[in-house]
């Protein structure tokens, strides 16, 4: 394990000393895809259904970017990769997307070479723990040994919190989300730690999933979002803005299903994001229904997550965070203008 480590900081060190691409919208399009770069397995985030169908939160979003391109959203290669390779693999180039479930912070934007565009779920870091222990705190958890996976945010939160609180945490890692909860789910650990969506959908995966609950607590930031590599601004804009076109739509009541007729909305707001003023898909390098082709296609951001975490789903994440800032929520776009 030390020496993979090892060996993956040096590829990562080369790399960065390369200036990232800066015609990756024209590789797309010479392609004929997107290629998306996605976790190996997260329910409700990116997560292939029993007939290989990738589905997800992480996974409609990079259908968007296709949309928004190619007015296709099935034009995209979805390429799984590790928590712990997923930062080197960007920037290798082995992917033109990273959407994986992954946590902004300043080390992985500024040092690591990649440009987050955005937050398309807040989250935070919780415990998942077996009901038969009688605990109703993390704060209870004295000593305990965690399971999670390495090369994420999760390792660093425990141990801070644990020193915080002199609770003795001995956290184990594991090098894929599959390992960490199986090996939870084998008494290997008193509890599993990682962001608290992460763990909803991973307890789904257990034997017997309801002898086993989420604590209270919520222990850390995780602001999840896209990411690419740095250098290519064009790029970089185009992903950024197609995040915040779903937001604005569903700000704006503009969804898959009335899309067409809000075409003829009077609303300067409306027309701005549909294409029908303003020619703003000219300036990152597409038409002018960039938008629309991604309602039409994909949906608003409500859309996509009712149906990838949302109430009708097995996870059943209420919106919360990730509702509209005008809904009690903090979710908001800048405006199309």
């Amino acid at each position: 394990m030390k020496l993979r480590s090892l060996v993956l900081g040096l590829v990562a060190a080369v790399v960065l000393a390369v200036p990232a691409s800066a015609n990756t919208l024209d590789n797309v399009r010479k392609n004929g895809f997107v290629r998306c770069g996605v976790s190996e397995g997260q329910p409700g985030f990116s997560n292939p259904d029993a007939k290989g169908n990738w589905t997800g939160l992480d996974v409609d979003y990079c259908r968007a970017v296709a949309a928004a391109i190619f007015n296709d959203p099935s034009k995209v290669r979805f390429v799984p990769v590790s928590f712990a390779e997923r930062f080197t693999a960007l920037q290798a180039g082995q992917f033109d997307i990273l959407s994986h479930n992954t946590t902004w912070t300043m080390d992985r934007d500024v040092a690591q070479g990649l440009e987050f565009i955005g937050v398309d779920f807040y989250d935070g870091q919780g415990f998942l723990v077996r009901k038969s222990l009688g605990i109703k705190s993390a704060l209870q958890l004295k000593g305990a040994t965690l399971c999670t996976q390495t090369g994420t945010t999760s390792e660093l939160n425990a141990a801070d919190y644990s020193r915080a609180h002199n609770l003795g945490y001995k956290v184990i890692v594991y090098q894929k989300a599959s390992e960490y909860i199986a090996a939870y789910d084998a008494g290997r650990c008193d509890g599993a730690t990682t962001d608290r969506s992460g763990l909803a959908g991973d307890r789904l995966k257990l034997k017997k999933p309801d002898d086993h609950m989420l604590l209270p607590e919520t222990i850390s930031k995780e602001p999840l979002g896209p990411a690419v590599r740095h250098g290519d601004q064009q790029w970089g804009d185009l992903c950024r803005w197609t995040l915040f076109a779903m937001i604005n739509a569903e700000e704006l009541g503009v969804n898959s299903k009335n899309v067409d007729q809000m075409m003829n909305s009077a609303s300067p707001e409306v027309r701005r994001l549909l294409g029908k003023e303003g020619g703003f898909g000219a300036e990152l390098g597409l038409t002018a229904d960039w938008a629309y082709r991604i309602v039409k296609r994909v949906g608003n951001y409500g859309e996509v997550y009712e149906r990838a975490v949302g109430q009708g789903t097995p996870l059943k994440l209420p919106r919360g965070l990730n509702n509209l800032w005008n809904k009690g929520g903090i979710m908001y776009a800048p405006p199309i203008r």
